[in-house]
């Protein structure tokens, strides 16, 4: 009889296992979403994660919002894009006019190559738009399934730095998902308060919390109240690292294995690449062995980046540049200019082309180009 109780409760053990495995195997990262209205405030960034995972930075409820988009279905052949005024065809798909939109973000889903634009309208509205097979469908905000997780020690509504960045929708200046985690760079309410989180997904209401600081070699002062603009992920060595790009134009490196909670971490200043200057977007793309990073700016044409060039940095650099070119300060590891200019957003498309948001007499045109 024992043996027979023994070889019972052995066979449902074995059955309870095989069927976590397949939970686990067959889960995903939805499974947990409500439907609803996440009554999103502001869309300021845009980020996927797998899955057709949406990932959307809402500053001023200093949220981040994961929305199930259902647009998982892989186009094996990526169309070309080239569109002109297009900014005059997102007004007209939103029925009112140019001058009462702000496109603050776009982002192309890896698996369907559509494309995602967040709008925010003169009135405060937050709009979010794609584009399928060169038509763009309002994506509904209601009704939705998603998931959402509230930042740690955001910048405050009323924040009491003056200035530039005296503003709540750096509470969130730039968002990836990568290995698991969504990362987050903005301003906190901290007196150092660049800050960096990461955050588990999906989410369960952890996250650690960092400051920074960074050398900025143009001004000749180490700084910790201006956010990381936009950042890449990349490994070096084996080791991971933020590649993270600030305003005027430091290029900086985190061990992301020291970004942990309540830490304040300072970063490698590894390249000045002009002074006068934002960044806007920073892609990568693999080309033999070689992984090379570009980057949009306000005031100059799109730069290349090679990592090997960042890897042969040994330093850091910690003394004023003066060294200018066109009127720029730089210095530390070389950047090559491309002859992309103007270029209001950026991210890849495919493999071998990124897709351009560029300004060119007065008015916005989509083209997916080989960079």
């Amino acid at each position: 009889m024992k043996k027979i109780i023994c070889t019972f409760s052995l066979l449902v053990a074995i059955l309870v296992t095989v069927a976590a495995a397949n939970k686990t195997e067959n889960s995903s990262l939805t499974e947990n979403f409500i439907t609803g209205n996440p009554n999103i405030k502001s869309i300021y960034r845009l980020s996927f994660g797998p899955e057709g995972i949406l990932f959307i930075g809402d500053s001023d409820s200093a949220t981040i919002f994961a929305l199930d988009t259902k647009d998982n279905i892989a186009k094996n052949k990526p169309e070309n894009i080239a569109l002109d005024s297009f900014d005059e065809k997102i007004a007209s798909a939103l029925g009112t006019t140019v001058k009462n939109i702000n496109i603050t973000d776009m982002s192309v889903n890896p698996i369907s190559k559509n494309v995602y634009f967040s709008i925010q309208t003169k009135n405060g509205t937050p709009v979010l738009l794609r584009l399928t097979n060169g038509k763009l469908e309002n994506v509904s905000l209601n009704n939705v399934s998603y998931a959402k997780t509230t930042l740690t020690n955001p910048i405050s509504k009323s924040p009491k730095t003056k200035g530039y960045y005296a503003h709540r929708r750096w509470a969130i200046s730039d968002m990836k998902y990568y290995n698991g985690k969504v990362f987050v760079s903005g301003l906190s309410n901290k007196e150092f308060s660049s800050s960096f989180s990461s955050i588990p997904f999906p989410f369960n209401n952890k996250q650690d919390f960092s400051t920074l600081e960074i050398y900025h070699a143009a001004h000749g002062r180490y700084e910790t109240n201006a956010p990381i603009e936009t950042f890449d992920i990349t490994t070096i060595k084996g080791k991971e690292f933020i590649l993270a790009s600030y305003t005027c134009t430091p290029l900086v490196l985190f061990p992301i294995d020291k970004l942990e909670n309540g830490k304040h971490i300072k970063g490698r200043t590894v390249s000045e690449l002009g002074s006068g200057n934002a960044p806007i977007d920073i892609i990568s793309f693999k080309k033999g062995k070689e992984l090379k990073f570009f980057l949009s700016n306000t005031d100059t044409p799109v730069k290349r980046i090679n990592l090997s060039d960042i890897i042969d940095f040994k330093g850091s650099m910690t003394k004023p540049v003066v060294t200018r070119e066109l009127g720029r300060k730089v210095g530390g590891v070389k950047a090559v200019n491309l002859p992309y200019v103007n270029v209001e957003q950026m991210d890849k498309y495919d493999d071998n082309n990124a897709l351009l948001l560029i300004r060119s007499e007065g008015h916005l045109s989509l083209q997916n180009r080989s960079l």
